[in-house]
């Protein structure tokens, strides 16, 4: 499953802003926007998808959508829940369309500002010049 969301990370990174990138495992130490988007497979199993993007990475995509140099926070959280939204959505569709199990999205969330320490089952992080965002899966129990 995170390998469609890791698909989908680095296309944003390639199609929306249009930098190099590179990746590795687990998580940053920086101080992230974490949001969250539950998903459900077609076989039924629950995951819970973070992205955790550091200011610097939020202010980037603030800057290509709204072309603010100095967003305020409420409007870095909305840009953090958007390219929550955008990943994941788009990793929907390559799953959709790939032999690997579909699923669906629920809405995503806020949880906070600050260094990610939620459990996590696998995670990847990606980084554009020194910015960091943080793709990590969970699958949830009952």
């Amino acid at each position: 499953m995170l390998h469609s969301i890791e698909e989908a990370s680095k296309n944003f990174c390639i199609h929306q802003i249009r930098e190099a990138h590179t990746i590795s495992d687990g998580p940053s130490k920086k101080r992230t926007l974490i949001a969250y988007i539950d998903i459900q497979t077609n076989s039924g199993q629950n995951h819970r998808v973070y992205v955790a993007a550091d200011k610097s990475f939020i202010q980037r995509i603030s800057k290509l959508f709204l072309e603010e140099d100095e967003s305020d926070e409420e409007t870095l959280i909305d840009m953090a829940l958007e390219t929550a939204n955008l990943i994941v959505g788009s990793a929907k569709v390559l799953a959709d369309s790939s032999s690997v199990n579909g699923y669906n999205i629920g809405t995503p969330n806020f949880i906070k500002f600050d260094v990610f320490d939620l459990e996590y089952d696998e995670a990847k992080t990606l980084r554009v010049a020194s910015d960091e965002i943080l793709i990590a899966i969970k699958e949830l129990h009952g």
